[in-house]
């Protein structure tokens, strides 16, 4: 199933939903896809002019392919403008992950400050693509494409307090405007950033992550790349504190993310 059939299955059954292994990361499936999913089963509660303005997501653990996976709801408040709800992926009676969100109609304001300009790097032909290779490369690469234009790629020894590039859907994808669901994934296929530093591979997961997004969201394709740069702002004691954006290819601001990453190394 590619994202679009999977999307599809979460809004008529959120009750059950088999993720292929084709879309893991070692023995969990893919973290992006877990809070696109989860979120779009919370969108579905909300009316269409409150649009998502930001999400708090906690890996609690890991999401089994190949396993039913219930993605439930709680609308915790609807307020004059605001909506605040509370989503649970539940698997096998345990929740595997965890979203509070806020979706909030626009306001009249006064206050008019235009995004930061999107971060230089590489030029999409001059950035080496992340191939995908079975058994070497998460299965969930497969459907997301990712070329290094800033810093270096995982394990290469590479000491850069950045890491980034472009990314895209890839594989058999349905060309359609791109949702806060997409942007959940286009996000979370890049590893941590603190993984180049390393010189072999280590395990390295997201812990929690808080994204913000842009309103009303640019016009993008799912056939489009995207920008994204992430920097390591601090990271100890196999934990690591990363501040990142995500841009259009032509420097619109798209999302705003945050991110408590775990290495073993």
């Amino acid at each position: 199933m590619n994202f679009s059939e999977l999307l599809g299955a979460v809004r008529r059954h959120p009750e059950a939903v088999t993720i292929p292994s084709q879309w893991s990361q070692g023995r969990a499936c893919f973290g992006g896809l877990m809070a696109a999913l989860l979120f779009e089963a919370m969108r579905a509660r909300v009316a269409p002019e409150r649009p998502v303005r930001s999400l708090a997501i906690t890996f609690v653990g890991p999401a089994e392919p190949e396993v039913p996976i219930s993605f439930e709801v709680e609308v915790l408040r609807q307020g004059g403008a605001v909506s605040s709800l509370l989503g649970r992926a539940v698997q096998k009676g345990a929740v595997v992950t965890l979203i509070q969100g806020s979706f909030g109609a626009p306001r009249s304001s006064v206050i008019d400050v235009p995004a930061l300009l999107a971060a230089p790097m590489k030029s999409l032909e001059d950035s080496p693509e992340l191939p995908y290779i079975e058994g070497a490369t998460p299965e969930f690469i497969r459907y997301l494409a990712m070329r290094w234009g800033v810093g270096g790629m995982p394990f290469t020894n590479t000491p850069s307090r950045s890491m980034g590039g472009w990314v895209q859907l890839r594989g058999d994808v349905v060309e359609e405007p791109v949702t806060e669901a997409h942007l959940l994934a286009l996000v979370d296929a890049w590893p941590p950033a603190t993984l180049p530093y390393l010189n072999k591979p280590a395990a390295g997961s997201t812990l929690t992550w808080t994204i913000e997004f842009v309103q009303p969201t640019p016009k993008v394709s799912t056939l489009d790349w995207c920008r994204y740069c992430a920097t390591i702002e601090y990271s100890r004691d196999g934990y690591g504190h990363t501040a990142a954006a995500l841009w259009t290819a032509e420097g619109e601001l798209l999302a705003i993310s945050r991110q408590t990453v775990t290495v073993f190394a």
